[in-house]
């Protein structure tokens, strides 16, 4: 697990600058910097939010974990499968999806 993409969530949770939930996401995207997506997805979801990522030009990252697991990490007792960063610095992006890539490459 990505400690930049940890300490960003929460960051951003402090800074209200997430948007939680597959719906809020979909209706957000052109306010999104960055999309994180867990494995707990559906399919046509996960097809629909990467369609339109791909329009917006928005970089998405495949949380390894459940959606359990994701909302643990913004200190949430219940489960987010999308969350979408409204405000995020270039440089953190690029360190989030540099860091994701190397864990997915290792697995």
């Amino acid at each position: 697990m990505s400690k930049i993409l940890e300490k960003s969530l929460r960051d951003a949770r402090k800074e209200d600058a997430l948007t939680m939930g597959t719906k809020q996401v979909l209706n957000s995207l052109n306010n999104s910097k960055l999309i994180v997506l867990s494995r707990s997805v559906k399919k046509e979801t996960l097809e629909q939010i990467e369609s339109g990522a791909k329009k917006e030009k928005i970089p998405l990252v495949n949380f390894q974990g459940t959606s359990v697991a994701l909302g643990r990490l913004c200190g949430l007792q219940f489960r987010i499968s999308t969350i979408s960063f409204t405000s995020i610095d270039d440089a953190s992006i690029k360190s989030i999806l540099k860091d994701t890539e190397a864990e997915e490459k290792n697995e």
